[in-house]
């Protein structure tokens, strides 16, 4: 049998596995918000369990861990180097999705294009906010970060909301890994839901009443919530277990483009 013919035309300069990346990406803020809440606690026990009410807390709050120096440095770190490939990962399923929809005729296509197109806006609204959240931290600028924190938490659940649905309504027929994708994402959604209202809840609670321990639960809520957030876009190793991102050049554009500029300097010759 001959050996199968390989496109010379194209030179593959870069290329990674959505897997890996994906890996990679959760990874970063996982291990640097862990790190971030051990070493807080250990060596810096008093300010992070510091609140306006003074009662008897437990667990310190994402942002108090990750808002004292030199905690900070690490989480923004994290941040930014996670920011970059979660964008382009927001890019990858939207243009997933079109492809889908591409091959739908039926009326109710219009409709899901909006569902995709709120996904990703979602999305990436989610992760401005979370840039903003860690850039500007609550012993900086309180009002700002709790603002910015809540159109995160808003904007996170509706994208696993949206994403949710718009899975399901692009795979009619799933295959097994796909319906396993869908019920972790369906699983995910619930319990960040419930978690969102215990959070408001001690919050509530806390600021209003300053019960004991309210913090401890509301902290507990939201790191339930990060979590969940996290795991929620892991499962894109399981819709794009096998997928490449790649960066190629073709020759054939190359020599296009020199051609092009060798008919442009004749012309000016000519001229």
């Amino acid at each position: 049998m001959n050996a199968p013919e390989v496109n010379k035309s194209v030179q593959n300069l870069y290329s990674v596995s959505v897997r890996k990346l994906a890996c990679v990406t959760v990874a970063l803020p996982f291990f640097a918000l862990f790190v971030c809440f051990i070493t807080a606690y250990i060596f810096q026990f008093d300010d992070v369990h510091e609140t306006h009410c003074r009662v008897f807390n437990v667990i310190p709050s994402i942002s108090a861990v990750t808002g004292i120096t030199p905690q900070t440095y690490l989480w923004r770190i994290s941040v930014a180097l996670h920011i970059g490939p979660r964008i382009i990962v927001a890019h990858l399923y939207r243009n997933y999705f079109s492809y889908l929809l591409s091959l739908d005729t039926a009326p109710t296509s219009v409709f899901k294009r909006v569902f995709v197109s709120s996904c990703f806006w979602f999305n990436i609204v989610e992760l401005s906010s979370l840039c903003g959240v860690t850039y500007i931290s609550n012993r900086e600028n309180y009002p700002i970060h709790e603002k910015l924190f809540i159109v995160f938490m808003v904007c996170s659940l509706m994208f696993m909301l949206t994403m949710s649905l718009s899975y399901k309504m692009m795979h009619p027929t799933m295959t097994k890994v796909q319906n396993i994708s869908y019920k972790v994402k369906l699983s995910l959604l619930i319990t960040s839901l419930l978690s969102t209202v215990t959070l408001i809840l001690f919050f509530m609670k806390h600021r209003f009443y300053c019960h004991d321990l309210a913090f401890t639960w509301f902290a507990f809520s939201e790191y339930v919530l990060a979590s969940c957030n996290m795991a929620f876009h892991m499962t894109v190793t399981m819709d794009f277990p096998d997928e490449r991102l790649m960066v190629a050049s073709t020759f054939q554009s190359a020599k296009k483009l020199k051609n092009e500029f060798s008919e442009a300097e004749s012309s000016i010759n000519i001229l």
